[in-house]
């Protein structure tokens, strides 16, 4: 994609801990419990609410990686954006989903994790591309008007893990679009009432002290 991407910022080390601390459950994990179920159109409010196109959520499994609940977010104009945390080593895998394409031609100038400027090398591996740059590699699978990408340090996560988490990327089920999306806050229908506002004038707060005040 060659356009800028709002890229969530690096997570904290806080979350490392908390994820440590088994604090987060990876919304495709059957120890995270079941979820409420929730229906299509729910889902897709969610979705929306988080500036993300439903169509573009997407989920993945990495055998001891949880996902950092926290890393759910938008990217780009309204493309998907998650991390998934290793319990033991804290090393990360990134999830995004965005708008674009991707070919043998463009491959090399689309960088690796967002990194402008650095060089990327481009290998074809199945029907996905292979890439690295700038310290870091991904599996970019391109699908019809998007492009998937799981990616990390290249020194942290092994390639087959890597392979391993892109191979399992997939649409969620209700259950797992209900564990991952944040519920949408209900609106508010009517004002809040302020009871220090007199009843006439020009609704200013009624300071009068009153006699000998």
């Amino acid at each position: 994609m060659t356009r800028a991407a709002r890229v969530l910022p690096l997570l904290l080390p806080a979350l490392l801990l908390l994820a440590g601390c088994g604090t987060e459950k990876a919304a495709s994990d059957p120890a995270a419990g079941a979820s409420p179920a929730a229906d299509h159109g729910e889902l897709d409010a969610r979705a929306r609410a988080l500036g993300v196109a439903p169509e573009l959520v997407h989920v993945t499994e990495a055998p001891g990686f949880t996902l950092a609940q926290q890393s759910v977010g938008v990217l780009g104009d309204d493309g998907f954006s998650a991390t998934y945390v290793s319990r033991k080593t804290g090393a990360q895998l990134r999830l995004s989903v965005d708008r674009g394409s991707i070919t043998a031609d463009t491959c090399p100038a689309q960088p690796v994790g967002d990194m402008a400027g650095e060089r990327t090398a481009c290998v074809r591996d199945g029907d996905a591309w292979y890439r690295t740059g700038a310290g870091r590699h991904e599996y970019a699978l391109p699908e019809d008007g998007y492009v998937v990408r799981v990616s990390g340090e290249t020194d942290a996560v092994p390639r087959d893990v890597l392979r391993a988490a892109a191979g399992a990327v997939h649409r969620p089920d209700a259950a797992e679009a209900a564990a991952l999306l944040p519920s949408v806050a209900p609106e508010r229908t009517a004002p809040v009432e302020r009871g220090d506002l007199p009843p006439i004038g020009d609704g200013a707060p009624d300071n009068d002290a009153g006699a000998g005040g």
